[in-house]
């Protein structure tokens, strides 16, 4: 990838920022062609992908810039309306970039399904019944669905775990049952709740409980990937701020969103607009990954930062961020929506590790460009100033008229879509 084509890409018209990604070898010439028909999801699609469709929302598709992470340069799709999400995450992954990139870490691959047994007679003697017939459930688990067996992937392990009785919920005492599963480059929602229902009888039967279901878990405790940078602190020096009082600020900040949930969950909304908006362009399910992740935040006993910035041992700053990510790179919307194809092909055809990787690391960019706002300029600075093009469109402004009432919006005593709907009126009269 030639990166040098990519400088100063949100300065370009779209028709120029297509010719640079043709220069940068991004996309082909062929690419370029009826670009936008290419991601129209026809409607005989949609209608498959859910029920009483009428329509198709859009939402803009934006690229990630700078990045680099294990050595290897990315261009990233990122699908949101929110503006600044996709200038944040370029800015701070080009600061990055100067100091080496991200590097990360996949710590393992297995998706969870449960299985909640009640009225379970003895919990001691169903514990060790099950773990002696591990391999026959096991076994049992990848007949049911053999095809990702074949492939290298299927049930690998089995755990249990004990829930007492809850007299605050008059709830009763669980045994469940955890299968394991290597769902390779799928997600595995479909291969998981497939192998659970196989087993379920089974497992009953063995354990004289009732299940009260078979079903994946969101709460991909084995799908761990992390993500760290370390930057030097001259790359952190602003205008009236010193490398080192930035470095000890964001570190402060990250210290004040792991003692209190209330800035974490802001905190981690910020992570979430990165995390998300590749998620979305990748096809992936955004709503499986919030949930997951939020609950990862919460693994001590109270919610947290997902991220850890820290002071190195020679002064520079390091970054580090942990998520759930069971996502896929096939299967599902993945391997039918235009957009998702398109990411795919953008970020190289990736595996799902891979993708994990990049997923982690917009995520830290994100983060970490946030927190250095907040403890300098203030987020609304860089914020506001993106804003601005929203309010002159919702003002009534178009074409050329776009960008004179942004400008002028920056430097106005109060931004807000009553001086913008003013500013147009002067700007056509």
């Amino acid at each position: 990838m030639k990166q040098a084509f990519l400088s100063k890409f949100y300065q370009k018209s779209i028709k120029e920022r297509f010719e640079a990604l043709v220069a940068a070898e991004v996309i082909s010439e062929d690419d370029t062609v009826n670009f936008n028909d290419k991601f129209q999801l026809p409607n005989e699609i949609a209608n498959h992908m859910i029920e009483n469709q009428i329509a198709i929302y859009g939402v803009p598709l934006g690229l990630g810039l700078n990045f680099l992470i294990n050595d290897n340069d990315y261009v990233i799709p990122m699908a949101t309306e929110e503006p600044s999400v996709i200038a944040a995450a370029s800015y701070a992954a080009k600061t990055i970039r100067q100091a080496s990139g991200f590097s990360t870490t996949v710590h393992n691959r297995s998706m969870i399904g449960q299985i909640p047994l009640k009225n379970v007679p003895d919990m001691v003697y169903a514990e060790r019944v099950l773990s002696e017939k591990a391999n026959h459930i096991i076994e049992k688990a990848n007949a049911a669905h053999p095809s990702i067996v074949k492939r290298g992937g299927g049930a690998k392990s089995i755990k249990t775990r004990i829930i007492e009785a809850n007299d605050m919920y008059d709830s009763p005492a669980f045994l469940v049952v955890h299968i394991h599963v290597d769902t390779l480059e799928a997600m595995g929602a479909n291969i998981i709740n497939t192998m659970v229902e196989a087993i379920k009888p089974y497992i009953e039967n063995v354990t004289g409980g009732s299940a009260i279901m078979g079903i994946l878990s969101n709460y991909a405790t084995e799908c761990l990937v992390t993500s760290t940078c370390r930057i030097p602190v001259h790359l952190l020096k602003r205008t009236g701020y010193t490398g080192e009082e930035v470095r000890d600020s964001i570190i402060e900040a990250c210290q004040f969103a792991l003692v209190d949930p209330y800035r974490a969950v802001t905190h981690n909304k910020g992570i979430m607009n990165g995390i998300n908006a590749v998620v979305l362009a990748s096809g992936n399910d955004t709503r499986a990954i919030e949930a997951g992740v939020h609950a990862y935040a919460a693994k001590s006993g109270q919610y947290r930062s997902l991220t850890n910035w820290t002071k190195a041992e020679n002064g520079d700053l390091l970054g580090e961020i942990t998520v759930p990510l069971p996502i896929g790179t096939v299967g599902g919307s993945i391997s039918i929506h235009p957009a998702a194809k398109f990411t795919s092909q953008v970020l190289g055809s990736p595996s799902a590790k891979e993708l994990e990787s990049i997923i982690a690391s917009v995520g830290l960019a994100q983060n970490f460009s946030a927190i250095r706002a907040l403890v300098t300029e203030g987020i609304q600075k860089g914020h506001m100033g993106l804003q601005a093009k929203s309010l002159a469109i919702s003002a009534g402004a178009k074409g050329d008229q776009i960008e004179k009432v942004t400008e002028q919006l920056k430097q106005a005593k109060n931004m807000n879509l009553a001086t913008a709907k003013s500013l147009l009126r002067k700007l056509t009269n």
